[in-house]
């Protein structure tokens, strides 16, 4: 059974739908020929025939003919989302591979390869959001993917849930909060992804109905009962500008624009006010019959001439128009009683983009021996539409279910910025993004290798949020990696699957070294061990998995002899609580089994020497060292001043350890340093080339905030030992502005 409703008169019929269908077939002919540029009414008969006879054993909940339904979104598609015959035509067969006994080969052979392609695209998104987090997102991977091959099967998905939408009434209080609850989150926005306003409008419109019908009535009849006023006030205010636009010869059309409850139930809800308190419900559209972008700015002056602009409320989307090609002024003014009145200013071919969005481009052209093929690949904005869809499809790799649709979520409906390279080229992104999102817009290696960024030309962190008009700079090192501090850092898709594939590319790394060091451990042994002596080692050591084993064993935060000990049932040394350890570096910083350190003095319970430097505060060769037991990660070595030492006092004396240097230290370790100065141009550029034009000394990470006119960073790098340090200390203090240099103690 499907979503239904009463039998009805339909505006522009003069029967009910459903009562016969060679009436209804006429209707949707008739609509055909007066919004499409041109239509194969012999194809639509005989889809409509066919849909007829598929469905004939089918009812709706309301005891409808089930065709009504794929008769009804073919109506829409004809009417508010036009596009052309063969959408019509796959409108009315979308449900017959799903629904009925017809296959996907029967489409093929009665219309072709093309319709049927649209059909399998709609049969198979159809399920979404209908099962388990894992089926969510495979299927929103299949609409991602059909969406790239024929943008047509997300818009007939559109006319689909449109219709379901304002049919809900005869579903259960339980599956109408479901559905709408699914239309608000994911329809909806997607249809403000891809422009088509008014469809999104309806759609949070009825489904807010379904999901808080207290507000949604409220506001509504709030509405209803000032909607005179409002009508008189707006006629008022609009006599002058259009009196002045006939004077200047402008062809236009002038209207009040609507505001739609739900959008006024979100400014509500975030001004914390009553709908007596809003004080833009009044809002006016000009829509221009031009050709000439720059009318809309003239337009903006006669209007600015009239009523006083209001400054802060201008924003020129015809510029810089929105990431679905959304163009448009947006402006407001004091109007009559000093009352604001919202205005928007746009050529008619602007609106047609506003309106329908993606839709509004869609347009076909003859191609001798294929028949019809879309254009729509070579038009560029719906190119670029396509590569958005494609770039979140391709990215989303092996992320978890849960991931992929949270960032769909969040990306699918934010408002935007505009920022620029220092080539000026523009970057649109979501508000509140980052540094991080900006150098992953650019390219993936320049994201995994940014070290921090410049913001008209000012030093900031990562966490920066960018504004609209800024002018970004990435500065990156080789030695940089994602952590998984990142992650929650930025708020862009493509940012955040390119860090988790990184830092999950690590994992695995990690994983597969655990494996080679514990088989080589068992190469060793006399016979391999079974597998109920494995996994009561496992238990012991209180690891859920082998892979979660060998990882812990990869990170050194196990000691293969250790493991080995227990596999053959013997004690394991004695142990204190267990610290966890999160891996944020790369392998070689994280655990060391060589002869870096020498253990002073007896302790025959800590085999094998396994340690590891504290992250607080890095010691290097030539600090005075002191080490802390600790269960799994061996000793942590730290300064002999490290504040975190000095904090515990003697709750740590039972567990502290001599150690000194090892003669030969070889290899690189990590120092972080704290610099600050003047916040001037080119500071952070002198810096890092005192650093690194030093032994070829590498930098890790760099974080830079800025207070006014100073600034403080901090920088992670590579040296060798404390004399390497010194030296980079002393080219630091050096540079004009620096202020001081010293190490950073976490």
């Amino acid at each position: 059974m499907k979503l239904g409703f009463p039998w009805r008169k339909t505006k522009g019929s003069s029967h009910p739908i459903g009562a016969d269908p060679d009436a209804d077939l006429e209707l949707l002919l008739d609509e055909c020929r007066r919004n499409l540029p041109r239509c194969d009414e012999a194809l639509i008969r005989k889809a409509f025939q066919f849909c007829v006879q598929a469905h004939k054993n089918d009812v709706r909940e309301s005891g409808e003919p089930y065709y009504t339904h794929p008769l009804e979104v073919a109506r829409i598609i004809v009417s508010e989302i036009p596009l052309d015959d063969v959408s019509v035509c796959a409108a009315l067969l979308h449900d017959v591979v799903e629904d009925t006994t017809y296959s996907l080969e029967d489409i093929r052979a009665e219309f072709g390869s093309t319709v049927a392609e649209i059909v399998d695209g709609a049969t198979k998104i159809s399920g979404i959001f209908r099962s388990t987090e894992l089926r969510q997102a495979e299927n929103y991977r299949k609409l991602l993917l059909a969406l790239v091959k024929d943008v047509r099967v997300i818009l007939i998905k559109f006319a689909d849930r449109l219709h379901n939408m304002r049919t809900l009434e005869h579903l259960s209080p339980e599956r109408q909060q479901r559905v709408a609850r699914e239309t608000l989150e994911i329809y909806a926005p997607f249809a403000h992804r891809f422009g088509l306003a008014n469809l999104k409008w309806e759609l949070e419109d009825l489904a807010f109905k379904y999901l808080n019908p207290t507000e949604y009535n409220a506001i509504k009849q709030a509405l209803a009962e000032t909607r005179s006023e409002r009508e008189a006030y707006i006629a008022c205010f609009i006599e002058p500008i259009a009196e002045r636009l006939k004077k200047e010869g402008y062809r236009f059309e002038i209207t009040g624009r609507p505001k739609h409850i739900y959008s006024i139930y979100q400014k509500m809800q975030r001004l914390g006010v009553p709908l007596s308190e809003l004080y833009d419900l009044l809002a006016v559209r000009i829509i221009l019959d031009t050709n000439e972008n720059k009318d809309c700015y003239t337009v903006y002056g006669i209007v600015a001439d009239i009523y006083e602009p209001i400054a802060d409320r201008f924003k020129d989307y015809i510029a810089r128009p929105k990431k679905n090609s959304y163009q448009s002024l947006h402006a407001a003014f004091i109007g009559p009683e000093g009352k604001r009145v919202e205005v928007q200013i746009r050529t008619r071919a602007m609106h047609e983009v506003a309106e329908r969005g993606i839709a509004a481009h869609f347009r076909y052209k003859e191609n001798q021996g294929n028949g019809r093929v879309p254009s729509w690949w070579n038009d560029k904005e719906l190119e670029e539409w396509a590569n958005w869809v494609r770039d979140i499809f391709e990215s989303a790799g092996d992320e978890a279910p849960e991931q992929l649709i949270e960032s769909f979520k969040l990306n699918l409906y934010q408002d935007e910025i505009y920022v620029y390279t220092p080539r000026n080229d523009l970057i649109i992104l979501p508000k509140g993004a980052t540094p991080i999102d900006f150098a992953y817009a650019i390219h993936s290696e320049i994201g995994n290798h940014c070290i921090g960024a410049k913001v008209n030309g000012k030093l900031v962190p990562l966490d920066h949020k960018l504004q609209t008009g800024d002018q970004v700079e990435i500065l990156t090192s080789k030695n940089q990696h994602p952590t998984s501090d990142w992650e929650r850092i930025c708020v862009t898709h493509k940012a955040k699957s390119n860090i988790r594939k990184y830092l999950n590319e690590e994992k695995r790394r990690v994983v597969e070294l655990g494996k080679q060091l514990w088989e080589k451990q068992l190469r060793k042994l006399d016979g391999a061990p079974t597998q109920e002596q494995f996994d009561r080692m496992l238990g012991k050591l209180g690891v859920s998995n082998p892979n979660e084993f060998f990882y812990k064993l990869g990170l050194g935060v196990l000691d293969v002899a250790s493991a080995v000990q227990l596999l053959r049932g013997e004690p394991a040394a004695p142990s204190l609580p267990a610290v966890e350890v999160q891996p944020t570096t790369t392998l070689p910083e994280r655990l060391r089994s060589s002869s870096a350190v020498i253990l002073e003095g007896d302790h025959p319970t800590i085999p094998n020497l396994l340690y590891q430097y504290a992250r607080c505060c890095n010691p290097v060769p030539g600090d005075d060292i002191v080490g802390v037991i600790t269960i799994g990660s061996g000793i942590k070595i730290h300064r002999r001043d490290c504040r975190n030492i000095a904090e515990m006092g003697h709750a740590l004396q039972a567990r502290l350890v001599n150690l000194s240097w090892a003669p030969q230290s070889d290899g690189v370790y990590l120092a972080t340093i704290r610099v600050t100065g003047e916040d001037r141009s080119g500071m952070l550029h002198d810096i890092t080339n005192a650093i690194t034009g030093y032994r070829n000394t590498n930098i890790r990470s760099v974080n830079i905030d800025a207070f006014g006119s100073e600034f403080e960073g901090i920088i992670t790098l590579y040296v060798e030992n404390l004399d390497h340090l010194n030296e980079i200390f002393g080219r630091i203090k050096r540079i004009r502005g620096v202020r001081s240099v010293s190490r950073f103690n976490g």
